[in-house]
């Protein structure tokens, strides 16, 4: 019994990681689906294009791809990251190309009453965009980003083929050292779950709360 409760803490102490690589790539990846989801609807041609490319190169690509060239790819030009470091970094760039797509197409759903109520009101662009525009796609974008976050959480076993101590890795350093599979997986197992269900609790309130708020905008 002393010794399962030794490799709980095992496993627990890779919840940490996951937990770490989860709120730090989803930060990232917000980041970078705003930067290129705006800048897919550029007026200038140079930023859609650096968008598009960004956005197409990481669908089009494989993670684990992406995780090798940032750690073992990087060096080689100079850029030493750690292995948490280019966890991040691959998962936030990886799943922040899909979130681009997901602020452009929110943006785009809005009315083109909106864009005519910011030019009756002499808004400028970035006004119409900060004040009337994103508060409301916001509201659209917020499922599937939930969703974006909660595959970004499941991502993060990847990382244990770079020896990053996450819960994956753990589960396979208990299995290794006990010879059991059952009890080590299912641990991760309920774990991983217990994490996306929190992320989803998390993105349902949000959503509420910027719903009301929305609501009392309009009443006004």
């Amino acid at each position: 019994m002393d010794n399962w409760s030794g490799y709980l803490g095992l496993i627990l102490q890779g919840a940490v990681v996951t937990v770490q690589l989860t709120l730090m790539g989803s930060a990232l990846a917000l980041v970078m689906a705003f930067l290129a989801g705006l800048g897919r609807l550029s007026r200038f041609f140079a930023v859609r294009a650096i968008a598009t490319a960004y956005i197409e190169f990481f669908r089009g690509t494989s993670i684990f791809v992406q995780l090798f060239w940032a750690y073992f790819v990087l060096p080689f030009m100079g850029i030493s990251l750690t292995p948490l470091q280019a966890g991040v970094l691959a998962l936030g760039l990886n799943v922040g190309a899909y979130g681009a797509e997901v602020v452009r197409g929110a943006i785009q759903s809005i009315g083109k009453e909106q864009y005519e109520a910011c030019v009756a009101l002499n808004l400028g662009r970035w006004q119409c965009m900060r004040h009337i525009i994103l508060p409301q796609a916001l509201l659209l974008m917020l499922p599937t980003f939930g969703n974006n976050a909660i595959e970004l959480l499941k991502a993060t076993a990847v990382v244990s083929l770079i020896s990053l101590a996450d819960m994956t890795f753990q589960a396979q350093v208990v299995r290794a050292q006990t010879g059991n599979t059952l009890i080590p997986f299912a641990t991760i197992l309920v774990l991983y779950f217990l994490m996306a269900l929190c992320i989803s609790w998390a993105v349902r309130g949000l959503e509420r709360r910027m719903a009301r708020g929305l609501d009392g905008v309009r009443a006004t």
